[in-house]
């Protein structure tokens, strides 16, 4: 597409820099139209996003820097705050440039925060072994949704003359941190084999019984004889058996959610989609089979109008029509 630009006769006078943006657009104009297609498309993807969103998560209840040898001149909780939240917008959207800019927002906050430590605490900057870690750090603090399709997004459909530099670098570093949780086990961290495998237990526990709570078991939304209020787990339930409301989560807050709701969400969100698709179809097709051929103008349709009532099973016909 680049080469029938620059062969066009409309772009003969372009720059560079013109023909660059055109490209830029055509990339995301392509890719926003086949995202639903090349996004997270394989059930591998989703598994190894799911899995390692899960890690994370377990990670997050016990893991400290201490834990990754970051030095104490490079521990900036706001940085570190800014950086997450840079990271976080990465699902957000859809152009893998965009996406990529996520990242690169995010790795130049802790770069700024190295060269910073450095000016300030003349702390020797040690490249890698120094940015890797707080990335590491970073980004389990930020868990940001669906990692490993995003990472994989960029890398399959960002422009390879545009994943150089820079940009190729920060990429290469994010996915190495991203595998590196992905594979965590003790000895990849500063902290006891005994302890590390406690505490990720600690936290399977935590989560089990924060899904239990969050998931009425049947018992609960089952109501014995006599008694006088069934509860909000068991009014909940009865609205969904009785057609008010199919789709529990409309209630719901984020916080409320948890990494169990995940499968269950999905399959909520494909029916709503599959309905409404389908109602659309069904509006459309009935909206062209109720269209008057024989009306063409205002007065024909006013003689239609004006035509006199008739009674009967007829008349109710024409009412129904």
């Amino acid at each position: 597409m680049e080469d029938a630009i620059r062969d066009h006769p409309l772009w003969a006078g372009a720059t560079d820099q013109e023909v660059d943006c055109a490209m830029e657009g055509l990339e995301k104009y392509v890719m926003t139209k086949l995202f639903s297609r090349t996004f997270s498309s394989t059930p591998e993807d989703v598994k190894i996003d799911l899995e390692t969103s899960q890690k994370i998560h377990l990670l997050q209840t016990f893991l400290k820097p201490e834990h990754l040898d970051i030095p104490a001149v490079l521990r900036n909780e706001a940085s570190w705050l800014l950086a997450e939240k840079e990271l976080q917008k990465i699902n957000a959207f859809k152009a893998p440039r965009e996406k990529l800019l996520c990242v690169m927002n995010c790795c130049k906050v802790i770069n700024n925060l190295l060269l910073n430590a450095s000016m300030s605490e003349n702390h020797v900057l040690a490249g890698a072994d120094d940015f890797l870690p707080v990335l590491i750090y970073v980004m389990i603090k930020a868990n940001p949704p669906q990692l490993h399709s995003n990472l994989k997004f960029i890398q399959l459909y960002r422009r390879q003359t545009k994943l150089v530099s820079e940009a190729a670098y920060y990429l290469t570093n994010l996915v190495s941190a991203k595998t590196f949780i992905f594979e965590l086990n003790a000895k990849s961290l500063s902290i006891d084999e005994i302890e590390f495998e406690e505490s990720m237990q600690a936290a399977r526990m935590t989560n089990k019984e924060t899904e239990k709570e969050a998931t009425p078991t049947l018992e609960e939304r089952t109501t014995s004889q006599g008694q006088t209020d069934p509860g909000p787990s068991a009014r909940s339930h009865d609205k969904e058996t009785s057609g008010a409301s199919n789709y529990p989560y409309m209630d719901k807050e984020a916080g409320d959610l948890t990494i169990g709701d995940v499968e269950r969400l999905l399959s909520v969100y494909k029916q709503v989609v599959t309905k409404y698709t389908g109602l659309c179809t069904a509006v459309k097709h009935l909206s062209l089979s109720r269209t008057e051929p024989h009306v063409t103008n205002l007065e024909a349709r006013n003689v239609f109008l004006k035509q006199p009532e008739k009674t009967g099973k007829n008349s109710d016909q024409r009412v129904g029509e």
